[in-house]
């Protein structure tokens, strides 16, 4: 079956749900994972077949239904680096990849670190850390053991050493890996943050797919895990350890007054490529 003719078919069905150039981006991508043919190749040759189209196919209904191509294929691309993501692991998002940034350009030093990662999901903050910053020891926590599995797979996927922590920063066990000499010059977390009054903002694709621990709080207590992570790291950064965070875009002022609150001196929020405060950072010297 001709390439372009299952291309049509994917408009013909998907673009009034996502949109001319969204679908043949799926389309692209698609036709690589299964068949090993670029966007250039096709190009170049518009009567390419394929002989088992079943799998793009398969795909195409999975893409009316509205899960993602990330989940559909297993994998997605982050910092630079390949990931394989489940139902188990958010799908990592651009956002992120602008706080790992902001992190490798806060620590120009070339001394042995300690790094936490709160939260860790797919392990894309970790990892990155761990790929850019090879005089770091990055540990990553996560309540979710199939998170973690994920998580350890995409370590050795990109060839890093990353020590993952199956605890629940919520409760008193987590402190239990943290040894009195043990402190750390960063700590990270991308927790969940997006209040239930916010579901009617989000797009289906990610409320039907992705997993809910992961992404939501309680209206009357949004504020949850960053309270018990910045509680932790007054604890265990080292003296001059620094706390990041990616936010809620609507609660910036109020992660600014929680961090006053717990005794933080130096606070920085910052926006994100597309104007919303997406992430801050905190130390308390």
């Amino acid at each position: 079956m001709r390439l372009k003719t299952i291309q049509n078919k994917f408009h013909v069905e998907l673009d009034t749900i996502y949109g001319s150039e969204e679908v043949d981006s799926f389309f692209y991508i698609l036709i690589d994972f299964y068949s090993k043919i670029s966007r250039i190749e096709l190009a170049m040759n518009p009567n390419l077949e394929i002989q088992e189209p079943n799998e793009i196919f398969n795909a195409l209904d999975l893409l009316k239904n509205q899960k993602p191509i990330q989940y559909i294929i297993g994998e997605t691309e982050f910092y630079g680096l390949n990931f394989k993501v489940n139902t188990n692991t958010l799908i990592p998002r651009p956002e992120t990849e602008e706080l790992v940034e902001w992190i490798l350009k806060d620590q120009t030093e070339s001394k042995q670190i300690n790094i936490l990662d709160i939260g860790t999901g797919s392990g894309c903050i970790a990892i990155s850390l761990a790929k850019n910053l090879p005089n770091a020891k990055v540990y990553a926590l996560d309540i979710s053991k199939e998170a973690i599995k994920v998580a350890k797979e995409n370590a050795d996927l990109n060839n890093v050493e990353v020590v993952f922590i199956e605890s629940d920063i919520l409760t008193a066990g987590y402190a239990e890996f943290v040894s009195i000499s043990h402190k750390f010059d960063v700590i990270v977390s991308n927790p969940p943050y997006v209040r239930a009054l916010e579901k009617d903002l989000m797009k289906p694709n990610v409320l039907n797919n992705e997993p809910h621990l992961a992404l939501f709080v309680k209206d009357n207590n949004p504020l949850q895990f960053y309270e018990a992570i910045t509680k932790f790291a007054i604890n265990n950064l080292s003296d001059k350890g620094v706390l990041f965070f990616e936010i809620n875009e609507y609660l910036g002022q109020d992660m600014i007054e929680l961090l006053r609150n717990n005794n933080f001196k130096t606070i920085e929020l910052k926006q994100d490529i597309f104007k919303k405060d997406r992430m801050i950072k905190a130390s308390i010297n």
